[in-house]
């Protein structure tokens, strides 16, 4: 991958076997947005000088891309009794550290990319799973603001590859990621693999996600000696994090089943086939005391149930998976609660899918875990990921049958039957967010609201 020297403005942070991981210069902070999927966001700084913008995180992905010179993207959002906010739009040509990538560039030797003789530049298409949803526009260089993960931050000035994103098409006008997404995959145009190729890192990165829905996110960080690991599978023809599950346990119910699956953290759900899917709903099923609830309208959830109008706790099964090389990972986040006309009720949070198996978000709740391309292992271990952060609505163990107490909080509306996740281009790949999102900079104000009242 070529990337010219030049574009390197900032300090250069200079890398030893001590270094500290790197992170987003402000910050190493994500932020969940429920009424935005579920999903983590992040604030990236980009640019000379530097304009921030705000993304989501996906590892399903691999580019990041930003509006750019757009005519139909989203410029502003309005706040509830506020002002309209205007949303940062990317402009190579304000930026005096950006350069078109050129034709000859090996990154566009791809079949998604080809030469823009108009544009003089190399042009990309990136096309998602959602209907007609598409990026299309130009790979740029540029500088993106990093810094180390300390207290106060060393600024890193890293030359980088992003899509200039010129058209965006589906759920990019309507709400999904109107501002940027931020791919975390494995090919060699995502930022950790960028860093770890120009000697800012190591070829490894860690997020964090906490159930009081903040998290974090750290380049470098290659995890502790007693994480729990597990091989990636590297057989596809576009390499993701697929690992192996060898083992399902519905609290004291195991059963042996193997079956392959991403962790794709844009993908606010856990997505599996049968028989995996079936193991679990229907064991969950036999477990859990409340009636059943049938929604008026088709959901994306299959098994839901109705909570009593006085009711504050309920009590589920423990789920645990037996990866590949014996780690146990336990999923303490199952199920999700929604607000109905007249009351509560809980679904299992998990979707039936007619073709990949995802790992999403949801499952990921309470672990930090790390991508580790060097060894090529998904490591994990459970973590708060800020040790300030009060954990009231962590999941309590009931001393009877070892099942998880779920606290009820104030729920979100259900998603309805069109929320998917959407893959990038390619028959092989996963994920990269979830469709019938609202606005994402909204949401994200709403959230702070609610936080700092």
């Amino acid at each position: 991958m070529a990337h010219r020297d030049h574009l390197l403005k900032g300090p250069r942070l200079a890398i030893t076997t001590t270094s500290p991981p790197i992170t987003f210069f402000g910050g190493n902070e994500t932020l969940q947005i429920p009424s935005l999927g579920f999903l983590h966001y992040s604030v990236v700084r980009v640019g000379t000088p530097p304009v921030e913008y705000l993304v989501a995180l996906d590892t399903g992905s691999d580019l990041f891309w930003l509006p750019c010179d757009c005519t139909d993207c989203a410029r502003s959002f309005n706040i509830t009794r506020g002002k309209p906010v205007k949303l940062n739009i990317y402009s190579p040509s304000t930026s005096t550290s950006s350069a078109p990538v050129p034709c000859n560039s090996t990154i566009c030797v791809r079949p998604q990319r080809r030469c823009s003789v108009r544009l003089n530049a190399c042009a990309y298409q990136e096309v998602y799973l959602s209907a007609n949803t598409s990026t299309t526009g130009i790979l740029v260089d540029d500088v993106l603001h990093l810094g180390t993960d300390t207290d106060p931050q060393d600024p890193i000035g890293a030359p980088i590859t992003l899509g200039c994103g010129i058209i965006q098409t589906g759920d990019f006008l309507e709400g999904a990621a109107v501002n940027g997404l931020f791919g975390l995959g494995m090919d060699s145009i995502s930022v950790p693999s960028i860093l770890a190729s120009k000697g800012f890192t190591a070829n490894s990165f860690s997020m964090c996600f906490d159930p009081e829905g903040v998290g974090r996110i750290e380049f470098g960080d290659k995890g502790s000696s007693d994480q729990q690991v597990t091989p990636f599978n590297l057989r596809q023809s576009y390499p993701t994090y697929n690992v192996t599950v060898k083992q399902i346990a519905v609290e004291k119910n195991v059963t042996d089943i193997e079956f392959s699956a991403i962790f794709d953290t844009g993908t606010s759900f856990a997505y599996l086939n049968d028989p995996a899917y079936s193991v679990i709903v229907q064991g969950f099923d036999s477990q859990i005391i409340e009636p059943r609830y049938v929604p008026p309208r088709k959901i994306i959830f299959d098994y839901c149930y109705t909570l009593g109008a006085t009711q504050k706790s309920y009590i589920i099964p423990d789920l645990t998976f037996t990866m590949n090389g014996g780690g146990k990972f336990h999923v303490t986040a199952t199920t999700i609660v929604f607000r109905i006309e007249g009351g509560l009720v809980y679904c299992l949070a998990i979707v039936k899918s007619e073709d990949i198996n995802i790992i999403g978000q949801n499952f990921m709740t309470g672990y930090r875990l790390v991508f580790d391309r060097e060894e090529m292992v998904l490591g994990w271990k459970e973590a708060t990921c800020y040790d300030s952060i009060p954990s009231n609505t962590l999941p309590v163990f009931d001393p009877v049958g070892n099942r998880t107490r779920i606290s009820v909080s104030p729920p979100p509306p259900p998603p309805p039957q069109t929320t998917k996740p959407f893959p990038g281009s390619g028959a092989a790949r996963s994920s990269s967010m979830t469709s019938g999102l609202v606005a994402v900079v909204l949401a994200l104000f709403f959230h702070h609201f609610i936080i700092l009242s």
